[in-house]
């Protein structure tokens, strides 16, 4: 009697630990990502932009080896970040025409390579603008009521974890566009304020638990250093990356402001020191190469430049940390979100 009493017990542990597990993963329903190349799995792709990507040898650590329109050699952070959440290995791009209602259950991105939160940005590069991509989560909402009812609807507006990331082609292009109405430091806090805001109309539409993330430090990607970081040094340029953490002094304030008004949760989620430290840094981390990409010359390459017919494309993209001349590898994105997701995912169940 003994024994069948602690057989029951031990059985009802293990039943509940395992009901725990699954309530953790079940608190959140769906990852919805809204912002730039960083987040975009193909939504450039029928658009009338050269911003585009869907071709080798993109994607060819992708499995399958399939060019679908990442802005990199395989997966990107809203892939990873997916499948940290325990959702998906991959996360679809919203204007995937084959996608199914059923598909949207999980998440979607709608962000858009080459975007900004500058709307003129976007404009330049005819790609969605990150307000667009609102009035895209309105459609997305209404699918999912249409589809799945009012109640699943609002199960994943108020569960979901919503990341917003953008601001390197504001700063890095299209402050050169504005310069004649601001100056670096009042180009930053006017990007700063305006991710704000888009917090605040994401925050209207029902999102409750919405990281950002914090800029990078663009003036160290390769086709920076190759432009303006000198002839022979082709350092990190130190006034673009100076426009980063200024935006980001300007941000991380205003978010945690915003998260003590604002029910729900907002997070400001820090990726700039931790990829400064890797192209600083890169054996600590296991890269060999941090001043120019994998594909092609690695200096200026980017979308068409970055092309099949390239013979100097590296064979082994995990020993770089930089894929093109401007977005990282799959294998340096697995390290940003590995070193900080846990950190922030603990604030969101």
């Amino acid at each position: 009697m003994k024994l069948q009493l602690l057989w029951l017990a031990l059985v009802f542990i293990a039943v509940q630990t395992n009901a725990a597990k699954q309530g953790k993963n079940a608190t959140i329903p769906a990852l919805i990502v809204f912002g730039d190349s960083i987040m975009d799995t193909g939504n450039n792709n029928r658009l009338p932009t050269l911003l585009k990507c869907n071709f080798p040898p993109y994607g060819k650590d992708f499995p399958g080896g399939l060019a679908t329109g990442r802005f990199s050699d395989g997966r990107v952070p809203s892939d990873l970040i997916a499948e940290k959440l325990g959702l998906a290995k991959s996360l679809p791009a919203f204007m995937n025409p084959n996608l199914k209602p059923q598909d949207l259950l999980k998440g979607v991105t709608f962000a858009s390579g080459g975007t900004g939160y500058d709307p003129l940005t976007a404009k330049i590069m005819s790609v969605i603008s990150v307000w667009d991509q609102l009035t895209y989560f309105k459609q997305y909402i209404l699918t999912i009521k249409q589809h799945f009812g009012e109640k699943k609807a609002q199960d994943i507006l108020d569960h979901s974890f919503f990341v917003v990331c953008s601001s390197s082609n504001d700063l890095a292009h299209t402050f050169l566009a504005q310069s004649h109405k601001y100056d670096r430091t009042s180009y930053a806090n006017f990007l700063a304020d305006s991710a704000v805001k888009f917090v605040r109309e994401l925050h209207k539409l029902g999102a409750k638990k919405i990281g950002v993330f914090s800029a990078v430090p663009v003036g160290c990607v390769p086709l920076q250093r190759t432009v303006f970081g000198g002839l022979f040094t082709r350092g990190c340029v130190k006034p673009l990356n100076n426009m980063a953490k200024q935006f980001n002094a300007r941000l991380s304030p205003a978010l945690e402001s915003l998260d003590k008004e604002l029910d729900g949760v907002i997070l400001y989620i820090d990726v700039y020191d931790t990829l400064f430290d890797m192209i600083q840094h890169p054996s600590k981390y296991g890269f060999e190469v941090a001043d120019r990409g994998c594909c092609g010359t690695g200096a200026l390459s980017i979308s068409y430049m970055c092309n099949s017919l390239n013979p100097f494309t590296c064979s082994n993209s995990s020993a770089y940390i930089f894929w093109d001349s401007y977005h990282p590898t799959e294998r340096a994105y697995q390290v940003i979100v590995d070193n900080l997701l846990d950190k922030y995912l603990s604030k969101i169940y």
